[in-house]
């Protein structure tokens, strides 16, 4: 489609967009009295929006109208605010207007997920999953995490740091030195994305205090996107282990990666981790399942 023909359905759906969010939000919603002249549709009028939001009533009006005009983050924020955008709203209102969106956000009633997301990750037995946060903290793992990769609260509880410091997962991990640059250049891509934010730097200063393979690779400053990578494990119960960790984000909960580990068709891994996810093979684990 012609660049014209994609800017111009754009201002339609903003004009539209825009028009059925101010159907929604009541003269009370807003703060304005109850009573005045009677209303032919419901919701704010368009005068109401622009002194609200403190911008000027022909603008709003051109805005709403889909025109092509300048527009700002800030107006665009104090617009979202008297809407009563929800984050992807608001998101999506920066895109329809032609700006980059804002990072995205926890919304409140999102942030009790986490009982969906345990759900998510015991289902997945008997294969290795964990959550962690953006600074890479484990938030919840489930049994064959702590069986095969080692996790267990004895550990920092922050993947990375415990990627180069557990000397649990390291004696297991085949695949670690290829594996250890992909995972530095996938935090570095983390870190750029908020440059300022002082969570990326506590973890970066324990990294670069643990020893210098990490600083080493992060002098390199190679940059990665998450996605998946393939380990392979020297299990001590069951020998070699080939499995691929995917990385995955919900929208509704961006501070959240989930990685989920997929056995590969190699070395039989499918169904040694059925085993060590049994009776049996939890008995002879070397320690005890997370609770």
């Amino acid at each position: 489609m012609p660049e014209d023909a994609l800017k111009s359905r754009r201002l339609r759906e903003l004009r539209e967009f825009l028009m059925s969010r101010r159907a929604r939000v009541t003269p009370a919603e807003a703060g304005l009295p109850e009573g005045g002249p009677r209303r032919r549709t419901p919701g704010l009028r368009r005068e109401e929006v622009a002194v609200l939001a403190g911008v000027g009533v022909s603008w709003y009006q051109w805005l709403e109208q889909g025109r092509d005009i300048s527009v700002s983050p800030q107006v665009l924020d104090s617009v979202a605010r008297v809407l009563k955008l929800s984050n992807a709203e608001r998101r999506h209102l920066y895109v329809l207007a032609g700006l980059n969106p804002p990072a995205p956000e926890v919304a409140p009633d999102k942030r009790e997920m986490c009982d969906g997301l345990r759900r998510l990750i015991d289902t997945w037995m008997p294969y290795p999953a964990h959550i962690m946060d953006m600074y890479y903290n484990c938030v919840m793992y489930n049994d064959a995490a702590a069986i095969v990769l080692g996790m267990r609260p004895g550990t920092t509880q922050n993947c990375l740091v415990d990627f180069f410091t557990d000397p649990l997962y390291r004696s297991r991990a085949k695949s670690w030195e290829r594996n250890a640059r992909t995972v530095v250049a996938q935090f570095r891509a983390a870190c750029s994305a908020r440059p300022d934010d002082e969570g990326f730097q506590a973890v970066l200063a324990e990294l670069q205090d643990a020893g210098e393979e990490f600083t080493a690779l992060w002098e390199e400053r190679d940059i990665e996107d998450a996605g998946q990578i393939r380990k392979e494990l020297d299990h001590p119960l069951v020998g070699l282990l080939c499995v691929e960790s995917t990385a995955m984000k919900v929208p509704a909960r961006p501070d959240l990666t989930i990685v989920l580990h997929t056995p590969l068709d190699e070395a039989n891994t499918a169904a040694k981790l059925e085993w060590l996810a049994s009776p049996e093979g939890r008995r002879g684990a070397m320690y005890p399942v997370a609770g």
